[in-house]
């Protein structure tokens, strides 16, 4: 058994696009081999910022293939069919032969014994791998044709320690490769893995990412732990910084404690997302004014450290600048400069977004009983940062820096924080808002961007959603669910809708409404099954609930997928099912419409009584709740009739003689699964 060991040496790779290309292009060459017959023992892939590694182990040097008869198309067949046969099997025309079988007439071939060589089928393998990877970013240089993430500078490939000769674009294969210096790049020649990894070993070089990142972890780790600072380093970052360097050495920085009193989330934004900083916490999670960088190098005489603590300070420097500036700048004065901040061209400007907001507060604090004044100011401020100084510099703060900004000036905590938290959530599992005034004013956020955007036709598609549409219906959803609002949203949209229309925003779509619920509910289906309820539970509530409730509709799918396999369900079920087989069974034979409308006067069982009683008790049981409804009280009172229908069921026979009493009996059983299929559609849940 033989080794393949293929290296692809560059400039520097990001490290997002090194990692997709160092996991992508593996499973092209395995891929490439198995559908070739090759097999192999095991397959990895390594990669630094530099190099693309990949080593396979345990392939045959030749494979010897037996004499055998293949079965083709039938003579019958169009002719592309039998090219097809003949091109898949690489065979000619010459090799084609007709043979009667059982079943007809077909095309055969004879495949000669032959020994495949290995070496010479790598020889396109590998070069056709390369050029099946497409870069999610990528670029030419020079005069060349190839387009790869990066200036690609060399290729080894080897194969049992031998050359696979090849071409890609302007390249050659070879056994040559460059090892970092002392003062410059040093040509190696490489005649195994084996000695390609201890050529990188000589210059302190870890090929393998996960012993880069033990390696970055544990000093780190040891690093706080002798300083007694907290180890909860950002995880993202971890990844990312591993795939920038090849000789990880972490070195501790600070910088000048004056920066702490400026908010924190500055500092850790300039660390972490410009810089690749790791802050440093101590154990009460106060930040402190050191970090930790990695760097690619040794800092033998301090340099790189001096040089990095010099670029924090004056990043930080300047942030406090910033700082010192717009928090002292009256948020309600500058709502005015919205005005040139554009939202989308077809909805206004950011001004007329918050004017918008500040609208829809009266309804939506009507709804959650909630301060209209504190909602209205929130509403109003929540935008303006984005026209400050720090948030242009630093746009991940919008919001953030909003809250700080208002706290600074005295609004209240409330308020404030609304600021903040009225763009959450901003992702599938992040946190939502749970303080009131920032639920109202999320809310209110997320129905002014669907019903904008739907309004001017800019709706999702299958395969795109470039304003992230989902995600913000989803985000409201959460929201409701989270919190437990039962907020009637047809009300707060056809209110949004008139908001905009009063700011003479041309809408293209006349049926905003109808498609922003109908959008809603499709999302909350995606979003019920994500929570493990069963197709048929959310189906047959969604069927059932006109409303636009969403919490009433989310607590009754769960009520009933947790009781599904206990007796009190199966109880509801078997009942229900029991008298729409009757009424499905009645249907199908004369087609007879029945309207659940039996009369009194033509019950002669007091069972017949009884359970229009028993339907009527639970009718008025419907008609009296409302917002307080207990779902676990409903399947309570729905499962306490099954003895009146049992008994209905072994004392009275549906099908009478007579066809009025009869018609009436079936009119008495469709009001019993009528009355039912006010909870939910019980015809569409399958049962436990």
């Amino acid at each position: 058994m033989a080794e393949l060991f293929i290296e692809l040496f560059s400039e520097e790779i990001p490290s997002k696009l090194q990692i997709d290309a160092r996991q992508k292009i593996k499973e092209m060459i395995d891929e490439k081999l198995k559908k070739k017959g090759i097999n192999f023992k095991s397959s990895k892939s390594f990669s630094t910022p530099k190099r693309l590694v990949f080593f396979i182990e345990g392939i045959p040097e030749k494979i010897e293939q037996k004499k055998k008869i293949i079965k083709g198309p039938n003579v019958d067949a169009p002719q592309t069919a039998l090219e097809g046969f003949v091109k898949s099997n690489n065979l000619s025309k010459l090799d084609i032969y007709k043979k009667n079988i059982e079943k007809g007439e077909f095309y055969f071939a004879e495949i000669k014994p032959k020994v495949i060589d290995i070496l010479k089928e790598l020889q396109s393998i590998i070069p056709e791998a390369l050029k099946s990877y497409s870069w999610k970013k990528s670029m030419k240089w020079s005069v060349y044709d190839l387009s790869w993430g990066r200036p690609l500078k060399s290729i080894i490939a080897l194969f049992n320690n031998k050359v696979i000769n090849f071409n890609f674009f302007h390249l050659q294969s070879s056994d040559l490769t460059l090892i970092d210096g002392t003062n410059e790049d040093k040509i190696k020649k490489i005649n195994s893995f084996k000695s390609y990894l201890s050529a990188l070993k000589s210059q302190n070089i870890i090929l393998d990412q996960e012993k880069r990142k033990n390696i970055i972890v544990g000093k780190m780790n040891n690093i706080c732990n002798a300083r007694n600072l907290k180890n909860n380093f950002n995880e993202k970052l971890i990844e990312e910084v591993v795939n920038l360097v090849e000789k990880p050495n972490v070195i501790v920085g600070r910088f000048d404690e004056i920066y702490l009193k400026i908010p924190q989330e500055i500092l850790i934004v300039t660390m972490q997302q410009h810089q690749k900083y790791f802050p440093l916490f101590d154990n009460n999670n106060k930040l402190t004014n050191l970090f930790l960088l990695v760097s690619n190098l040794a800092d033998k005489k301090g340099y790189i450290k001096i040089g990095n603590q010099r670029v924090i300070e004056a990043r930080l420097s300047d942030a406090k600048f910033f700082w010192d500036k717009n928090k002292t700048q009256s948020l309600v004065k500058q709502v005015g400069k919205l005005k040139n901040l554009s939202f989308f061209n077809q909805l206004g400007t950011f001004y007329d977004r918050t004017q918008r907001l500040r609208k829809l507060a009266s309804p939506v604090s009507d709804q959650l009983n909630l301060s209209k004044e504190k909602i209205e100011i929130a509403s109003s401020i929540c935008k303006v940062d984005l026209v400050s100084d720090l948030v242009g510099e630093y746009p991940e703060l919008q919001g953030v820096m909003g809250r700080y900004f208002a706290i600074e000036q005295g609004f209240e905590e409330d308020v404030s924080m609304a600021i903040s938290e009225h763009y959450l959530p901003t992702g599938i599992n992040s946190e939502v808002p749970k303080k009131p005034i920032s639920v109202a004013v999320s809310l209110i956020d997320k129905i002014d961007i669907l019903v904008g955007f739907f309004g001017i036709n800019e709706k999702p598609t299958s395969s795109k959603d470039p304003f992230a549409l989902r995600r913000t219906a989803i985000g409201l959803l959460r929201i409701i669910i989270e919190n437990k609002l039962s907020v009637q949203l047809k009300d707060l949209i056809n209110y949004s809708i008139v908001i905009y229309e009063e700011q003479n925003i041309k809408f293209t779509n006349n049926s905003v409404a109808k498609e922003v619920l109908i959008f809603l509910r499709e999302r909350f289906k995606n979003f019920l099954k994500d929570k493990k309820i069963r197709n048929d539970i959310i189906e047959a509530a969604d069927v059932s609930h006109n409303g636009n409730d969403f919490l009433a509709l989310y607590k009754k799918c769960s009520i009933i997928n947790k009781n599904i396999s206990k007796d009190i369900c199966k109880n509801i079920i078997g009942t229900y099912k029991r008298a729409s087989n009757i009424i499905e069974q009645e249907l199908k034979s004369k087609k007879e419409e029945i309207s659940g409308q039996p009369e009194s006067f033509l019950f002669k069982k007091s069972e017949e009584k009884h359970l229009y009683n028993k339907i009527n008790e639970i009718r008025q049981y419907f008609s009296s709740i409302k917002k307080s409804e207990s779902y676990e009280e409903t399947l309570k009172i729905l499962a306490e009739a099954k003895s009146t229908t049992d008994n209905f069921f072994d004392n009275v026979i549906v099908n009478d003689e007579n066809s009025d009493i009869k018609k009436n009996r079936l009119e008495l059983l469709q009001m019993f699964c009528k009355t039912y299929n006010n909870f939910i559609d019980f015809s569409k849940v399958e049962g436990a």
